[in-house]
Parts: C-alpha cells; structure tokens; sequence
C-alpha cells in the first residue's frame, strides 16, 4: 500500500473516531426521554466501526468487554470464527491469548510468595537443580524479581524459542525440566549464545524475553511441588470460576476454539490449532468472559467474588514499575505486567498484550478509574502498520465505550 494510501486510510478513521465521539457524548448529555434512542444508535454506530475496522484489518473475528466497578459491563463478539462455516464470534468463544499467559504465570509464582516460600530478592539458584548465570556476566546473580520483570539479562532467541507442537497436552516429559538446562547452559543441547546478553548486567536493564516465564513456571512446579498446568487449574482458574480457561486444547469442544488466521496475498490462510512447547509464556486459552474474572481479581487488589487469590501488597508490586528503565519507548514493566505511564493523561495503564501466529489480544486496566478492557482477536498484526493502528484504535475506542456505560 502506498504512503499517499496509508495517510487517506488514517484520516478516514480519524473522522470515523471523531464521529464515533461525538455521537456516543451526545447519547450522554441528550433530554431523558431521548437518552435510549440515542444510546441505541450510538451503540449500532459502534457496532458499524468496530465491523469496519476488523475489514480492513483483515480481522476474521473480535471478542471483547469492558469492566468497571469490578464488573462486566459489556461484552460482545465480532465477525467469524470460522470462514468456512462461517460460525460467529461471541463472548464465551475461545482463543489461544499468547503472552497473556504472562500474567497467569506470575499470579501463580507471586502466590507462593504469598505463602513465604520465597523472597523476590532471592537467587534462582536457591531453587533450581542447576546454577544459572548469564556466562558473559558470570558473577550477577539473577534474582526471581529480575526474572518476573524482564530484567534478567535473558535475551528472546526468536531463531530457536517457538517450538510448536501439534498434538501433545501438559504434561511434556522434558519440559521444564530437562529442556530449561539444556537451553540455559552452555554445555546444552539447545543453548545458544543469542539468549543471553553481552551487553547489559542483570538487573540492570529490561529486555524482554519469553524464557524468564519457563524459569517462573519451574519455580511454580518446584516450590508447590505440582505440575504447572494442574496448579493454576487447581489455585487460580477453580477459585475463580474461570470454567473456560486451559493450557490443554484436549479440555475443549473444538468447535468453540476461535481458529487462527494468518492474511497474505489478499487471502485468509487457516491455520491448525497448534499447541506450544513453552505454555506457561502463551499457550493459555480462554474466553474474554473467564479472563475478566482474572482481571477483576487484580483490580480489585486480589480478590474475586469474595475469595481472595493475592494479597493486597502483592498486587500493588505486580502493577509498579520495576527498575530499571526499558528498552521499548512505549511501555515499562512490573511483575509480569506491562506498565504505561501517560503524563499528558495523568494517568497510568497496566496490563498485557499476546501476539502468536494467527492471534492478538489485550487486557488493559487505566488506573485512574479503575476501567478495564479485554479483546481478543483471530488474526496476527504482522508488521503491517494498518493493522498496528487498527488495533490501537480499536483500544482507544472501547475505553470510550466504557466512558459512556452506566
């Protein structure tokens, strides 16, 4: 596409916005015996944008809803599932959520911090069979606070990391363990200079690398004593009735699973449902339904319909700024959570985005308000950048969405 395209495309959907705003505020501020017609036609105008966005996002499907006041208030599916047989979105429909799973994984470690097991300024290697050093940088040790913050001077391998696997459930005989040391060392089978960095100490700089969540889903396995996949059904996705939610594919009805789609050559290319080595960093599926409830939990400061998962004081870490500083400009990192802070909006946004092929998703909290926004989406944003600013506008008009909800 060219530039001269590209720029048109950006100003149709900035008036699109535009518009979008101005209809949805005036379903607010109109007479009380016009505020439902309004409300109507400003809530068909979404609809309208949204389907419209997702076209020329090439966007098969979007499922997606809005919590405030440590409630859903809204949720709603978009476009298809399933091209073929054409099968809709809805909110309880399935999708892989990548690196969502992130947040799980952290939430499952951070418990057992809760139990005392462990402080976050700890070594590692207090736990693990084997010692674990970045070789360039032999004598840093690397803490579980660094591990759960990016900051462990890990690098993301991408020539040797994404190992799928099309047919196997949890439990995987060699993972985490003996695969994790075979990667780590340099004596491994799987190691590679590329994973660990040359220039920065550990706990020096934030660079973000899917590895640190295998090591966290180890120490979950280690310090609970439990396989990883069976202690976050038992201690996260039980308490908090998240009935939809699995690291197995086998747990689901195949027809409820979103299937991913990738867009080349002005076509949908299907892809099968594959399943990761590495599920603790992305393989998590879930509806948008099951994950509000993990969210409300954390935005209610650990507790959920009245079971408390985290302590209070765990949360407020989880969703502060660990230092140092970022390699990203647009975003920092807490445990397990991305950070963005907005100086010009006085306001802080945390959560976590998850991009695999055929999948993007997002959960985001503005911390202001307490406002949270969930959508997961059945295609990938490649490098395209009209699908990067159609998810970003899509953001940006569901938080407007939850400004006007009741």
């Amino acid at each position: 596409m060219t530039k001269i395209k590209i720029i048109g495309l950006f100003v149709c959907l900035l008036l699109l916005s535009t518009t979008l705003s101005t209809a949805m505020v005036q379903s607010t501020t109109a007479s009380p015996q016009t505020v439902q017609d309004q409300s109507t036609y400003s809530s068909d105008f979404f609809d309208r944008i949204i389907t419209f966005l997702l076209k020329i996002g090439h966007y098969p499907a979007m499922s997606t809803c809005i919590i405030k006041n440590n409630t859903i208030v809204w949720s709603e599916g978009y476009g298809l599932i399933d091209l073929e047989e054409e099968k809709p979105a809805t909110d309880h429909t399935i999708y892989i959520i990548a690196s969502i799973s992130k947040t799980i994984t952290g939430t499952a470690l951070l418990q057992l911090y809760d139990q005392s097991l462990f402080d976050l300024d700890d070594d590692i290697n207090n736990y693990l069979p084997f010692s674990v050093r970045n070789p360039n940088f032999s004598n840093d040790t690397i803490t579980i606070r660094m591990i759960l913050s990016h900051s462990s001077s890990l690098n993301n391998d991408p020539l040797s990391y994404y190992w799928l696997n099309f047919s196997q459930d949890p439990p995987i005989s060699w993972y985490p363990y003996p695969w994790l040391e075979q990667y780590l060392l340099p004596s491994g089978e799987y190691y590679t200079t590329e994973s660990w960095s040359t220039d920065y100490h550990s706990g020096e700089h934030m660079e973000y690398a899917n590895i640190n969540f295998d090591i966290a889903a180890y120490l979950v396995e280690i310090l609970s004593g439990e396989l990883f996949h069976e202690y976050c059904d038992e201690h996260i996705f039980t308490p908090l009735e998240m009935t939809q939610t699995s690291f197995c594919l086998g747990d689901y009805n195949i027809d409820d699973v979103a299937i991913p789609y990738y867009y080349v050559n002005r076509t949908y290319v299907k892809l099968p449902h594959y399943q990761l080595l590495h599920y603790p960093v992305g393989g998590l599926r879930t509806s948008v339904i099951d994950l509000a409830h993990f969210f409300i939990m954390h935005m209610n400061k650990g507790v959920y319909n009245g079971t408390r998962i985290l302590n209070a004081d765990t949360v407020e870490e989880m969703h502060t700024i660990q230092p140092p500083g970022n390699v990203y400009s647009n975003f920092n990192y807490g445990l397990a959570w991305m950070i963005e802070e907005k100086p010009l909006r006085h306001d802080v946004f945390s959560g976590h985005g998850g991009d695999l092929p055929g999948c993007h998703t997002f959960m985001l909290m503005r911390q202001s308000d307490n406002t949270g926004i969930i959508y997961f989406l059945n295609s990938d944003r490649t490098s395209s950048y009209i699908k990067l600013f159609v998810v970003k506008l899509i953001q940006n008009l569901l938080f407007l969405k939850a400004d006007q909800l009741q």
